[in-house]
């Protein structure tokens, strides 16, 4: 009996992907539940596990755009799985063989890159043949553009004038010296689907939006205090660390509700206000940024909020993350601060009006009751939908945010 592999459905406004990566060969055998592919769409990559033993046929290669409940391959259940010790041959001569699988440590791979480089016995057009032959060139070392990474004449000609001028460079420097030409080499890299889905959405967001960003400060030392307080008990009871994001969340939907404008979007020429809390938190991924959303957040602990941030994290490194993980926020926080970033202006993440940007903590002299004292402080950014906030609420918003974390025990009491 044969099996169809099919693309399951990841939601209703996707509606293809691309098989990014095979973890098994044509012809091999797999047991159910063992993962076959990674499918990368335009908002996650999903691993796609198989749904029963069998001899494993493939239909389609990595790399190709496949549309949703398309057949990419089969299963031939009547091959039992003992006699897996043996490699099968491939099922087809027609499919070219499938690159080996990676390693076993780590099955969890990012899409391999494609390098634009020569191979062996390349495929060259007439005219490129014949420009080659009369200037006697290595075609290893001439980099293809075309479809394929294939060489063209303007890769040729490229390639003449960039020696010729290097040369030049090289004798008027050097006259008497003989001088290697350094090899040039280009990499030509795919954009994935999440990646043109990013650029699309916050290319979106700066023609579509009055983005303005307004900048403050944070002294953390409370926090930090609080933090190294409490560490090991809370650590013990919920079994997860408290993080500085649960602060930041919580101070977040408390100056939300003494502003919605910043909670709200615009649809055409009306204003919908959200009465509910619904917090994205950006998680740099392999892939790119992704941004799953924590419903409710006004309705957890922080214990709840720091297990829902470890949740979305593990599932995004196992690839787990679903598309209803990414829908319904009505508000953004993201730490550039993780990867060092000092200060930034963040990009809304459409439709929504407000983001709110960390940044990392640094000891600076700050000068409290006319002394100066070294703190720890971090550099906090909202950028605004300026259509929907004014610039007072947004400052006011912020200023909100700075006091309730410099007083965090004003956030446990709610006031």
């Amino acid at each position: 009996m044969l099996l169809e592999i099919r693309i399951p459905s990841v939601g209703e406004s996707v509606t293809e992907g691309v098989l990014a990566q095979w973890y098994k060969k044509d012809g091999d055998l797999v047991h159910k539940d063992e993962l076959l592919f990674v499918l990368e769409t335009d908002k996650v990559a999903l691993e796609i596990e198989a749904e029963a033993d069998g001899l494993l046929k493939m239909g389609v290669l990595e790399g190709e755009t496949v549309a949703i409940g398309a057949v990419v391959g089969t299963i031939d259940t009547e091959v039992a799985p003992e006699v897996a010790e043996e490699p099968l041959p491939p099922m087809t001569e027609e499919l070219p063989p499938s690159p080996p699988p990676p390693p076993t440590e780590s099955p969890v791979q990012p899409a391999r890159d494609i390098v634009v480089a020569p191979s062996a016995e390349p495929v060259l057009a007439p005219s490129v043949r014949r420009l080659v032959a009369e200037k006697q060139l290595d075609i290893s070392r001439i980099a293809g553009t075309g479809p394929g990474g294939r060489i063209t004449k303007g890769d040729v000609i490229l390639h003449l004038e960039q020696t010729e001028a290097a040369r030049e460079v090289a004798e008027r420097v050097l006259p008497r010296e003989v001088v290697a030409v350094p090899e040039e080499q280009i990499t030509r890299k795919p954009m994935s689907q999440i990646r043109q889905r990013i650029a699309k959405r916050l290319l979106e967001a700066k023609q579509n939006t009055a983005m303005l960003t307004t900048f403050n400060e944070i002294d953390l030392s409370r926090v930090g205090i609080l933090r190294t307080q409490f560490r090991d008990a809370f650590k013990e009871k919920y079994g997860v660390r408290l993080g500085i994001m649960s602060f930041f969340i919580k101070a977040a939907v408390e100056a939300l509700k003494e502003f919605p404008e910043i909670n709200a979007f615009i649809d055409a020429e009306a204003v919908l206000y959200h009465n509910y809390y619904h917090i994205g938190v950006a998680i740099g991924a392999e892939r790119g940024l992704v941004v799953p959303v924590i419903r409710h957040a006004d309705t957890l602990s922080f214990a709840e909020l720091e297990q829902a941030i470890l949740d979305y994290v593990q599932k995004i490194n196992e690839n787990r993350l679903e598309l209803a993980d990414l829908e319904g926020g009505t508000f953004t926080i993201t730490n550039g601060g993780v990867f060092g970033s000092l200060l930034s202006t963040p990009i809304l993440n459409m439709p929504q009006s407000g983001i709110l940007g960390m940044h990392k903590i640094e000891d600076r002299p700050v000068a409290i009751d006319g002394e100066l004292v070294i703190r720890p402080m971090m550099y906090v950014a909202l950028t605004y939908d300026h259509r929907i906030v004014d610039g007072r609420q947004a400052v006011t918003f912020l200023v909100r945010i700075k006091h309730l974390i410099e007083n965090p025990e004003r956030i446990m009491m709610e006031i």
